[in-house]
C-alpha cells in the first residue's frame, strides 16, 4: 500500500489565524454521511484553522437554500447538494461563484483543475464524492439472490415490497432500465413522451408494493425492520448498515445511476470567507481520501485514489465497496444533470399527478 501523503499546512494554504467566535454552518445529508464529513472533513479543518464548524442536516440540502436567499435570511454558509440542483440553483444566481484557484494542488503540484474529475469543478461548485443510487436486499427475507434491475421489478419472482424514493430523479430511469432500455439509451427514451410514459407504466406494475421513502437513513431501516425485502438506497448508507452495523443487507450494482455530490455557497452566506476555507480544506486530496475510509463514496479527485485503503475496522477494503469499481458499472448508467435541470419541474409534476391516481 502506498504511503498516505500528508498535506502540509504550507501546500494546502490554511496557514491563518480564526478567532474563537469564528465559525462556519455546514448542511448535509445526516446519518453516516454526515458522519463521515465530520470525522474527515469537520474535526480537521477546526483543528486546523480554530474555526468552529455547525453541522446540520437536511432530508435535500438544496430545498432551503432558495427559500433563504429569497427571504435575505440564509443561515447556512455551505451545502452538500446533488449534480442538477447545483447547476440549477447556480444559474438562478443563488449561490456564489468558486474561484478553482483557491482549492490545493495535488501532492505531487498537480493543480486542482487537471486533478478533479471531470465535470467535478463548476461555476459554484465543487464536488466531493461519486456516489450511487443502487438497490439493496435483506438476505434473511429474500429467497433466491437478485441480479439485474428487472428484479427489483418482478414481485413473482420475489415477492414483497419495494422502497423507492419518492422523486422522479432515478426512479425513471432504473424503470426503465428494468423494462429492457440500455443504459446508454435511458436519457434518449426518457426524452420522449412515449419514453415518459413506458417509465411510468412500469413503475404501475409495483405500484401496489411500494414504500415510499424520503430521507437517505431510511432505506437501511426500512430493510432491516423487514418492512420492504428490497429498496433502492444511496450506497454509502447500505455500505453503512452491512458492514458497521453488521445488518443482512447486499448490493446489487446492476443497474446504479452515478452522481456527484458538490459543495456549494448559499448567496449571501454570513461567513463566506469560511465557506470558502472550508470547501478548499475539504477537498483537498487528503481529506477525501479520508472520508472515504468512513463510508463507500469514490472521491471526487484523482490524486485520492491512491489513498483510499481500508475501512474503520481495519479489515475490509474500501475499493470493491465503491461505485465506481469496475466490477460495478458492467450496467451503470451516470446521472444526465442537463436533462435534469431542464426536466425536473415537469417530470416531478407528473410524477406527484401519478402518486395521487
Amino acid at each position: 500500500m502506498k504511503k498516505i501523503l500528508i498535506l502540509t499546512t504550507a501546500l494546502t494554504g490554511f496557514a491563518f489565524a480564526a478567532t474563537a467566535e469564528e465559525e462556519v454552518t455546514v448542511m448535509s445529508w445526516g446519518g453516516a454521511y454526515t458522519k463521515s464529513q465530520v470525522e474527515a472533513y469537520h474535526k480537521p479543518f477546526t483543528a486546523e484553522t480554530a474555526i468552529k464548524v455547525v453541522s446540520v442536516d437536511a432530508d435535500n440540502p438544496a430545498t432551503p437554500i432558495k427559500a433563504q436567499v429569497e427571504a435575505g435570511n440564509v443561515t447556512i454558509d455551505v451545502a452538500d447538494v446533488e449534480f442538477s440542483d447545483a447547476i440549477r440553483l447556480c444559474d438562478e444566481g443563488l449561490l456564489e461563484e468558486i474561484d478553482p484557484s483557491i482549492l490545493p494542488p495535488a501532492p505531487d503540484g498537480t493543480p486542482a483543475i487537471k486533478d478533479f474529475i471531470d465535470g467535478a469543478i463548476q461555476d459554484c461548485a465543487v464536488a466531493n464524492i461519486v456516489w450511487s443510487t443502487v438497490f439493496a436486499y435483506n438476505k434473511d427475507n429474500v429467497k433466491g439472490t437478485p441480479t439485474s434491475i428487472a428484479d427489483f421489478f418482478d414481485t413473482g419472482k420475489f415477492p414483497g415490497k419495494r422502497g423507492l424514493r419518492k422523486s422522479a430523479k432515478a426512479t425513471l430511469e432504473m424503470a426503465l432500465m428494468a423494462d429492457g432500455v440500455p443504459a446508454d439509451k435511458v436519457y434518449e427514451i426518457l426524452n420522449t413522451p412515449e419514453g415518459v410514459d413506458r417509465a411510468f407504466a412500469k413503475l404501475d406494475t409495483i405500484k401496489d408494493d411500494i414504500v415510499w421513502w424520503e430521507a437517505g437513513a431510511q432505506p437501511p431501516q426500512l430493510l432491516a425492520d423487514g418492512e420492504v425485502v428490497m429498496s433502492t438506497a444511496y450506497n454509502g448508507r447500505i455500505f453503512n448498515a452491512a458492514v458497521a452495523e453488521s445488518q443482512p443487507l447486499e448490493v446489487v450494482w446492476d443497474g446504479q445511476i452515478l452522481d456527484f455530490d458538490l459543495f456549494v455557497i448559499p448567496k449571501g452566506a454570513p461567513n463566506k470567507d469560511n465557506a470558502m476555507k472550508f470547501i478548499a480544506f475539504a477537498t483537498s486530496t487528503k481529506s477525501l481520501a479520508d472520508q472515504a475510509s468512513y463510508i463507500s463514496y469514490g472521491p471526487a479527485r484523482k490524486s485520492s485514489g491512491a489513498l483510499v485503503g481500508m475501512y474503520q475496522d481495519g479489515k475490509t477494503e474500501m475499493a470493491p465497496h465503491m461505485p465506481t469499481a469496475e466490477a460495478n458499472l458492467s450496467n451503470a448508467l451516470v446521472n444526465n444533470f442537463e436533462f435534469w435541470v431542464d426536466h425536473d419541474a415537469e417530470l416531478n409534476e407528473r410524477f406527484n399527478a401519478w402518486l395521487a391516481k
